[in-house]
């Protein structure tokens, strides 16, 4: 692989390292990490749920706690260098998600608390 397709490969596939450091596309960052690998571990977490599985499901919560916060941190560095209206709108956007994210998370982790006391 040359170095221009090596480079071209990098613009559009950041690493996640690029991404936290605010050096990647915000499109790439919010869409591809942001949406859609956030989608797929909401997913696996939904099937867990259908399954009744607790011990997946405990696993899943905290590990789409770090996810999110990993996430969130680089589309909000990521939106520093885009152009305007993208970047104020992204930042906006996770200033809710990272309130929805809190939300939801504490209170599946409070129904898992409530299966494990037996309530």
């Amino acid at each position: 692989m040359t170095m221009a397709h090596a480079g071209a490969r990098k613009a559009r596939f950041p690493s996640p390292l690029d991404a936290w450091r605010g050096q990647a596309s915000l499109f790439v960052v919010f869409w591809g990490y942001g949406v859609l690998l956030s989608t797929v571990l909401i997913a696996a977490f939904v099937a867990a749920l259908y399954r009744s599985d607790a011990v997946a499901q405990q696993i899943l919560l905290p590990l789409f706690g770090i996810y999110t916060a990993w996430v969130l941190v680089s589309v909000w560095r990521c939106a520093q260098g885009a152009r305007a209206p993208w970047g104020m709108m992204a930042q906006l956007l996770t200033i809710a998600w990272a309130g929805n994210a809190i939300m939801v998370t504490g209170f599946l982790q409070l129904r898992l608390l409530e299966g494990y006391l037996g309530g």
